[in-house]
């Protein structure tokens, strides 16, 4: 059964987001689109690849600092 009732938190296109939950926890990305399941998004992670993850598992990252070569954060 599908389910087309927009997500709780709000995610916008390119908007850096990681997963908080599930088997691939920590994995950094940018949030693409939801899915026709609203209960679905996929997201570009950083090796460039796109993957579908459940929106429950998704929260906003902390900011620009996930994205940058270590050589930036020091």
């Amino acid at each position: 059964m599908m389910n087309n009732k927009p997500a709780e938190t709000a995610f916008v296109e390119g908007d850096e987001v990681v997963l908080a939950k599930g088997s691939y926890q920590g994995t950094l990305g940018v949030f693409i689109k939801l899915r026709q399941d609203a209960r679905w998004a996929d997201i570009r992670e950083r090796n460039g690849g796109t993957r579908c993850h459940p929106v429950e598992w998704l929260t906003h990252s902390t900011g620009v600092a996930a994205w940058a070569p270590k050589e930036r954060l020091q």
